[in-house]
């Protein structure tokens, strides 16, 4: 049955049999025949389909949230089971937004000395990817922004608080002031993230209020792509003080404040809100709640 339920949690999600199949390791034909077999023992349609998939019906949708939840406690219960017997070890998959990517070491560093057993895949994603991959069971957590848009059901550890600076060169525009506001970074050419990304909303939404339109010269979904063409000289972009920080800026480049107002939001890491919680995803909330009390999180 849980095998049948991941297959039709992985149609859901892909909206596609063929990707589905691909995806869960079988020929279209078992996953399709997987998916009958729920019908069956349901008693219902959970997908409306000819030769293809074209949508859920009302009650393939309550049975998706369902699915979610059996596969997620079958899962935990396995691991759990194979922690008590081995120790914690297998894998943990943690998505976070690119301006929290430099700050990830600081969390699985001290993690990874005392669970040696466990290993990591880090992907970067935008807040609303995190959140619906968290959904579908992708990813175990995820590092993201706390206070700025819905979250939903999930349990959140807030580490630090975003601060923003301009990053550009001492001879461009704005480059020999001491502070800058939000309306002056909003009169000159900016590299930006994509708008699917959160930092750009706020970004945006903070030099709009301030009188601006924010007109990106380039735009990208990598910080390191946008810092690449600030070191050129010839560019100037927004980022996260504690990003900067790490980036270890030296002349010609500058960090400036912007102030007037202040902008601060909240980073955290986020987790299924989900008992009982898996071993490993357990531990990392444990550390993330060490890693919170230190005033220098992320300074490594």
């Amino acid at each position: 049955m849980i095998d049948k339920l991941e297959f039709f949690i992985t149609v859901a999600k892909e909206r596609s049999f063929s990707r589905a199949a691909e995806l869960c390791g079988v020929t279209q034909p078992t996953l399709s025949a997987g998916i009958k077999q729920l019908e069956d023992s349901l008693g219902v349609l959970l997908v409306n389909r000819s030769s293809r998939f074209h949508s859920l019906t009302a009650e393939g949708e309550r049975v998706l949230e369902w699915a979610k939840r059996i596969v997620a406690d079958a899962r935990a219960m396995r691991q759990e089971v194979r922690t008590l017997k081995e120790g914690l070890g297998g894998q943990l998959k943690i998505a976070a937004i690119p301006t929290a990517l430099t700050m990830i070491p600081a969390l699985t560093t001290p993690f990874r000395e005392k669970h040696p057993g466990v290993r990591f895949t880090i992907l970067t994603s935008s807040s609303t990817e995190i959140l619906s991959m968290l959904d579908n069971l992708e990813i175990d957590a995820g590092l993201t922004y706390l206070d700025n848009e819905p979250l939903g059901r999930v349990r959140t550890v807030p580490l630090f608080s975003e601060r923003y600076r301009l990053l550009t060169a001492a001879d461009n525009p704005l480059g020999n002031r001491d502070k800058v506001t939000w309306a002056d970074v909003g009169r000159i050419p900016l590299c930006l993230l994509t708008p699917d990304m959160q930092n750009r909303r706020i970004v945006e939404r903070l030099i709009r209020d301030a009188g601006g339109e924010p007109e990106p010269a380039l735009e990208s979904n990598s910080v390191i792509v946008l810092f690449a063409h600030v070191k050129t000289g010839r560019w100037a972009t927004i980022l996260p003080e504690k990003l900067v920080d790490s980036l270890r800026v030296a002349a010609p480049l500058r960090s400036i404040p912007i102030v007037e107002p202040e902008a601060v939001h909240e980073i955290g890491l986020v987790v299924p809100l989900r008992e009982p919680t898996i071993p490993q995803v357990a531990a990392l909330v444990a550390e993330a709640k060490k890693l919170a009390k230190n005033p220098l999180v992320g300074d490594l």
